[in-house]
């Protein structure tokens, strides 16, 4: 299993390249893989929301973390993304990435329109770990299933295998409490995409969020500002990279950052 040690770091959701028949286009995905380890990253994720992970067929998932994977060739991680309505739905996915050489699965709660109570929540996160050798990190961004500090902490202390959380939705006090009170060992990543200075200088473990997909180098250069104290230069490129957030947020985003791909030369 992975040690929670190497999933730390600029950890960018790759957008997911289709061709004109609205196919994944292999040659687009491997481009962009490249771009992103050139640029620095600590690891690459697949089938997040930035990647339309909700829209993705297990195969076409399976067919994503097959082509980045041949690309990263094990040089940094590689998390899939699962965003799914059930128990069942999660567990076909992970059964359609079986074979293949990821180092942890991202996994929201449901999105459904009715919210899970607290035991239900632990119940689906320890019936997926069931299914899987591979560790989990929760990825707490459902607006209607927006899981408490309390929820995340029981998860994280009942069902050993889920090794941490993504914390999303711009919720910077609740990054800050899970930081303080996490189980030992467990990951706190952020994906607060205008607060990645503040998030890192907290102590966060990493990031998964647009921002760094967009603009690579730069939140690895903010990265290891954080991680080397240099707070003036981390505070410089905080300011910059918030003017791109506030440019690219919104109903598009995937749109958008495939936007800021392609002036990059990442087509």
């Amino acid at each position: 299993m992975t040690s929670n040690k190497n999933l730390r770091g600029v950890l960018p959701p790759a957008v997911t390249i289709f061709d004109e028949a609205e196919k994944i286009s292999e040659g687009g995905m491997q481009d962009q893989v490249r771009f992103l380890m050139q640029s620095g990253v600590h690891g690459i994720t697949v089938g997040g929301s930035t990647g339309e992970g909700h829209t993705l067929s297990a195969q076409e998932l399976s067919d994503i973390v097959k082509i980045t994977s041949d690309v990263t060739n094990s040089k940094v991680p590689l998390i899939a993304g699962i965003i799914e309505n059930s128990t069942k739905s999660v567990i076909k996915k992970i059964d359609a990435l079986k074979n293949l050489p990821i180092n942890a699965l991202q996994i929201t709660p449901v999105y459904y329109l009715f919210e899970p109570d607290q035991a239900s929540i632990i119940e689906y996160y320890r019936d997926i770990s069931k299914s899987t050798d591979k560790p989990i990190i929760i990825y707490n961004v459902i607006p209607w299933v927006y899981l408490s500090v309390e929820t995340l902490l029981k998860v994280m202390d009942e069902v050993p295998q889920v090794i941490g959380v993504k914390q999303s939705a711009g919720d910077l006090e609740s990054l800050a409490l899970l930081l303080k009170k996490r189980p030992p060992g467990k990951l706190v990543i952020t994906a607060v995409d205008p607060l990645l200075c503040s998030s890192f200088c907290l102590g966060a473990d990493g990031v998964i969020a647009a921002l760094p997909t967009a603009a690579p180098s730069a939140c690895v250069a903010l990265w290891n500002a954080c991680q080397q104290n240099n707070f003036s230069y981390a505070n410089s490129l905080h300011e910059k990279l918030l003017g791109l957030w506030d440019a690219i947020k919104g109903p598009n985003l995937p749109a958008n950052v495939k936007y800021c791909l392609e002036l990059q030369g990442c087509n």
